[in-house]
Formats: structure tokens, sequence, C-alpha cells
């Protein structure tokens, strides 16, 4: 298992690494975007982190003061996603025992949820009030929970790739983010960098959760078209600076049609977080 103080600071890490990338249409030290500075999000890690890593809290609870905390901090929706996606990870970090992987961990934590964890969950979206999210005829965010928090994100996990996460057992994380951010990482030896490539890739694979609740299917085809002639562009790149000008392009094409893949930029944090813990974790056995 590994320390409270120790997933705060790999949690607050992974957070930062993707401030660091350059995520066309969303928010990162080259571009702020949609209302929101990246003072916002770095704030909003920073707060967000001692109530998602204490061990005292059950998976609902560490959600929810994690959010209310951002909210108190910042005023604004910056985390609720990385919130709802690195819970799971740290709760299972937190109680790994050596014969097990992180993986297992976290399909045990996600076994394991209660109703409770759903009401403490539906009172932080409710808190967070994210675009059009919450609003359904079946488990709405507004009411008490009556199914667990896996079975709530099970009637949304068709439209909501963070939902799909909780019913897959974290597949687009482990199955395919974690490979392309460490194989990106052995190339260029650039956590950030990795990051922007393995956001790419995300984006040019799965549809955006955020964009399709705001857009519609409307740009899903453009975005991952954009995206698949970026990586063939500079996927084989040694040096993948040379990509900005490229970046800023995308980055401004995608903003001024109110395209921003939050969801995507979310799994990011979730996969950064992710391989910092199997690192850590390897580190342990050795």
């Amino acid at each position: 298992m590994i320390s409270k103080d120790k997933l705060v600071d790999l949690y607050r890490q992974a957070c930062e690494t993707e401030l660091q990338a350059f995520k066309p249409g969303n928010v990162s030290v080259y571009a702020a975007g949609h209302g929101m500075s990246v003072d916002d999000f770095r704030v909003s890690a920073v707060v967000s982190a001692e109530p998602l890593c204490n061990t005292a809290y059950s998976l609902g609870e560490k959600i929810f003061n994690a959010v209310k905390a951002t909210q108190e901090a910042v005023g604004c929706n910056t985390n609720l996603g990385i919130l709802l996606l690195c819970a799971p990870i740290v709760q299972a970090a937190s109680q790994i025992n050596v014969d097990k992987s992180l993986k297992q961990a976290i399909e045990q934590v996600l076994a394991t949820t209660t109703v409770s964890d759903a009401d403490w969950v539906f009172k932080a979206i409710a808190l967070a009030s994210p675009g059009g999210l919450g609003k359904s005829d079946e488990q709405d965010v507004h009411d008490s929970a009556t199914v667990t928090l896996a079975q709530a994100m099970q009637l949304a996990a068709d439209k909501d790739r963070i939902a799909l996460q909780y019913v897959s057992g974290y597949k687009d994380i482990f199955d395919f983010a974690v490979f392309r951010y460490n194989a990106r990482l052995s190339q260029w030896r650039d956590r950030s960098w990795a990051a922007v490539f393995v956001y790419a890739e995300l984006l040019g694979q799965y549809p955006d959760s955020h964009i399709e609740r705001k857009h519609g299917t409307k740009y899903t085809e453009w975005v991952a078209a954009r995206m698949r002639q970026f990586l063939e562009e500079f996927g084989q790149a040694t040096d993948p600076t040379q990509s900005m000008q490229t970046l800023y392009c995308l980055d401004t094409e995608f903003k001024s049609n109110g395209v921003n893949p939050g969801t995507t930029a979310d799994m990011t944090v979730a996969t950064i977080l992710t391989v910092l813990i199997e690192e850590c974790l390897s580190q342990h056995k050795h």
C-alpha cells in the first residue's frame, strides 16, 4: 500500500504534468480556455488532494469532499471528472497488497461500492453542476440514490466515458492509454509530452463525452480525424517540440468552435496517476 502523503504527492504531480501538456481545446500552461485558467486548475489540484487521499473517507466521501474543497477555492467545476476517475485509483493504491496488481485492486474497489457512495457522488455532481450532467429519468443526482455507485455508473456508461471506466475496470486506461503513455515516455523521457500524445491517441480513438454532451456528434469525427492527422505527422518525430505550431493552430480551431475535450483531459490525468502509482509500487517490490 502507498501512504497518504505519497498519494497526495503523486496526485498533484499527475495534475501538474497534465497542465504542462499542450492539449488542443483544453486548458494548459500554453492556453486558457472556456472561462478557466491554469491557476484555477492548480489551486483545485492542491485543495482537492488532501480529501481525495484521506484514508478515513469512503470512496464517495473522498469525491464529495474533494469537489466541495474545489468549489470553495475556485467556484467552478475544474475537476469533477478528474476526481471521479482518480478516487478509485487512489482508494486501490492505499489498500493494495503485494500479490495484487493495481488493476485488480481497482476492480475490487469498484466491485464493493455502496449506495452511500452513490449518494455522496450524486451530491458532488449536484454541487459541481457540470453542463448537462446528472439529469436523468433513473437515478437523478438531485434525488437520493437507491443503487450502488457502480450500478449508477452502469446507467450512464453508454453516454459517459468516465462512467464506462467504472463498469469496465478502467479498460481504456489499462488496455490502451497506459501502454501508449509508457511508450512515449521511453521515446522522449518527458512526462508532459507523453501526456500530449496520449491525449491525442485517446481523442483519435474514442468520442469525448464532454464534447458530445454539448454538441451531440457534430464534431466527433472531425476531432478524431484532426488528432489522427496530428499523430501521423508527429508520432515518429524525434523532437516532439516540432509539433508546437500545429498544436497552437488546433487549439485555436477547437476553441473557436467551442470544442473542449474535457473528458479526454480527465482520462489523461488518470493515466498519468496510474503510471506514477505503478512505478511507485514496482519500486516497493524491488
